[in-house]
Order: structure tokens, then sequence, then C-alpha cells
């Protein structure tokens, strides 16, 4: 049995249900995304249109058409984090990783990526890395978050 095909039987075949099983299939892949035969798997053992199952996909900014890094760096473009000096925090990402929003580390560890609201504005400015928030940064706490996750990766690949 795949793992479409799992997720799809804990979730249920409903069409209520499809975001949860994007959602699903996409925290199962290693690259943390949807590829295109997830894409057309989901809609053969649901029963949906590959459209109906695309456009559902391509809605929602947590979901991914392309691969990601390990860790997904979410900074927040909204009011609050901007007068909270997100720029900053932004800069200082950009420079320890040496990558622009939209793009994936070199070593496939970390991609970065803007949203709307993080729904953390009492402690910004305010990044989300994978499902953690991390609130009233300053940039080098912001570094030093990422420099953590970058050694417990070494750690474990070296263990």
């Amino acid at each position: 049995m795949t793992a479409i095909k799992e997720v799809v039987n804990r979730f249920g075949k409903k069409e209520a249900l499809l975001l949860q099983v994007i959602l699903a299939v996409q925290d199962a892949d290693p690259q943390n995304h949807l590829s295109e035969e997830a894409v057309n798997e989901i809609s053969r053992e649901m029963n949906i249109s590959r459209s109906r199952v695309y456009s559902t996909a391509s809605f929602y900014s947590e979901i991914s058409l392309k691969p990601r890094g390990i860790h997904i760096i979410r900074i927040c473009t909204n009011a609050p984090c901007e007068n909270a000096n997100k720029a900053s925090i932004l800069a200082a990402i950009k420079q320890e990783l040496g990558i622009k929003i939209g793009q994936t580390t070199a070593d496939g560890l970390f991609s970065l990526e803007s949203v709307n609201c993080l729904g953390a504005c009492y402690m910004s400015p305010a990044i989300k890395i994978d499902d953690a928030v991390y609130g009233d940064l300053t940039p080098e706490a912001a570094v030093a978050i990422i420099r953590n996750l970058r050694k417990e990766y070494q750690d474990e690949q070296n263990a």
C-alpha cells in the first residue's frame, strides 16, 4: 500500500478532507512539497479531479508544489512585524543562509518564505520554522536559532 493511499484511508475520501490529505502528504515528503505524482495519486485515490487537487494545493501558501528544504523558515510580512523591525531580521537570515525569499539553501536544509501573517502579532517580529513560532526576535537571536538547527542536523548526520 502506498503512503498516499494510507493517508487517504486514514482521513477518508470525502472532498471536504482534501486539504488535510494534501498537508499530510506534503509533511511526509522529505522535500516538503506536493509533487506532480502526488497530485495525480491523490486525485485517483480520492476520486477527485486532478485540477481540484491542484487548485486546492496552489491556493494555500503553506503548500508548495516545488521541492523545499528540510526546514521551512517563514517570515511574517504583516504590519506589526514590519513596524517591529522585521527588515533587520530578514536581512540577518538572508545573510546567514545566503538565499533570498523563495529560495532553498544549496545543502537543501533551509527554505525561506514570506507569509502574510503568522498569528503572532503579540510577539512581533516573528518567524515560524517548521511548526515552531519564534517571537520578539533580534537579528542575532534569529541567526542563533538557524545555527542551532544546522548544528542539530550535522550532529544527526554524524551519529
